[in-house]
């Protein structure tokens, strides 16, 4: 466990270990919930589809392709829940792959237009 304060900022830093240095990771999906073991119900989100939902998000500048920081600001769920877990999915890339899910980045999906 990680303990901060709510409205304290928690800097967060993820790598890949790999002896190949043309891969990078990109942060596709991140979100945090009150259980250990579900991801969707009562969940928050803060990165979904690379793109970022929290407006406490901010990434950082990292000098190597395979280690991505970030933070946001710690909260607390409705009924004054005191545990949140994040879970996020990372996506491995070949590095200067111009059509790889990395180079795309934040990808908003377009809405369906409803027919009569």
């Amino acid at each position: 466990p990680y303990y901060v304060s709510i409205n304290q900022d928690l800097f967060l830093e993820a790598s890949l270990h790999s002896s190949d240095p043309l891969l990078e990771l990109f942060l596709h999906t991140c979100v945090a919930s009150p259980t250990r073991h579900n991801s969707t119900t009562g969940a928050y989100t803060i990165i979904k589809d690379g793109c970022a939902k929290d407006p406490t998000y901010a990434a950082f500048y990292s000098p190597h392709r395979r280690t991505l920081r970030f933070k946001f600001n710690a909260f607390q769920f409705i009924r004054s829940n005191p545990v949140v877990y994040l879970q996020c999915e990372l996506v491995v890339c070949r590095a200067f792959d111009y059509s790889s899910r990395c180079h795309r980045g934040c990808v908003k999906r377009s809405k369906r237009e409803a027919s009569s």
